[in-house]
C-alpha cells in the first residue's frame, strides 16, 4: 500500500467519511497530500550524497467554497498531512530545516476544486532570551518570527551549540557572524556585524561585506535565512 493509500484510508476512519462525503465535488485531501510531496520533491537542495534539504513552511490556498468545507477538519488534516510528510521525507532522505507548519488560505481567485502550495525552507531558530528581557530590549534581532535582544556587547549568530543565537540552516556555519553593539559618546549604540571566516559569506542590505555597520531595518542574510535588526522605540 503506498503512502497516499495510508493516509486516505487513515483519514476516512479518523472522521468516519464525513470528510470525504463534504468533498465530494471538491478538492480531495489525498489530492493536497500528493501536491506537498511533489512541492518538496521540486524544491529539494543536496547537502550531501545521502541528505537533501526541503522545505518545511507550507501555504496551502484554496477556493472560498473548499476553504469553508475544510475548516471543520483543518486542524486533524493538517496533522495527518505532517505526518503523511514526514514518512515521505524519510522514505527519499529529505532533511527539514525546522518543524513542519502547514497553514490553509483562501485564494479568491481560485475556483471549486482548484487549489495552490507555496513553500520555503524556514530554520529553526533557538534563543535562551525569556519574553521580559526581549521586552526590555532597545535592539532586538528577528528571524523567521522569533526577536532576540541584542544587548552590548554583542553575540555570534551560528549552527553551533556555543552561538548566542543558534539558526539551523545547513548554510549557516557554527560560528558565521558576529553582531557587534557599542556605546556612542552621546550613549547612543553603535551596532556592525562581521563575517567571521564563514564558508559561504553574508549580504547585508543586499551586499556581500565582510563587515558593515547596521542601521534601523537592517537586513543581514547567512545561508538561507534573513535576520533584521530593529531599534524598538521606548513607551511614552
Amino acid at each position: 500500500m503506498s503512502g497516499l493509500q495510508r493516509f486516505e484510508n487513515k483519514l476516512e476512519q479518523m472522521i468516519s467519511g464525513v470528510f470525504a462525503r463534504a468533498f465530494r465535488s471538491a478538492v480531495q485531501p489525498v489530492e493536497i497530500s500528493a501536491a506537498l510531496q511533489r512541492e518538496v520533491d521540486n524544491n529539494s537542495q543536496i547537502l550531501s550524497r545521502d541528505r537533501r534539504l526541503v522545505p518545511n513552511f507550507f501555504h496551502v490556498e484554496l477556493s472560498p467554497t473548499d476553504l469553508a468545507r475544510l475548516s471543520p477538519y483543518d486542524t486533524a488534516l493538517e496533522g495527518e498531512l505532517t505526518n503523511a510528510l514526514r514518512e515521505h521525507a524519510d522514505e527519499q532522505s529529505y532533511v527539514f530545516p525546522g518543524p513542519v507548519k502547514i497553514e490553509f488560505a483562501e485564494g479568491e481567485d481560485l475556483t471549486t476544486g482548484r487549489f495552490r502550495v507555496r513553500s520555503k525552507a524556514q530554520a529553526k531558530v533557538t534563543t535562551n532570551a525569556t519574553e521580559t528581557q526581549v521586552g526590555r530590549a532597545t535592539l532586538v534581532l528577528e528571524v523567521n518570527g522569533v526577536r532576540h535582544p541584542l544587548n552590548p556587547p554583542g553575540l555570534v549568530v551560528g549552527r553551533g551549540n556555543d552561538a548566542g543565537l543558534r539558526i539551523n540552516d545547513p548554510g549557516i556555519s557554527r560560528r558565521h557572524a558576529e553582531f557587534r553593539v557599542q556605546p556612542r559618546a552621546d550613549g547612543t549604540p553603535d551596532v556592525s556585524v562581521r563575517d567571521l571566516g564563514s564558508t559561504n559569506g553574508m549580504l547585508v542590505d543586499g551586499h556581500k561585506v565582510p563587515d558593515s555597520r547596521l542601521y534601523n531595518g537592517s537586513t543581514v542574510k547567512i545561508g538561507n535565512t534573513t535576520l533584521t535588526m530593529h531599534v524598538v522605540e521606548a513607551d511614552g
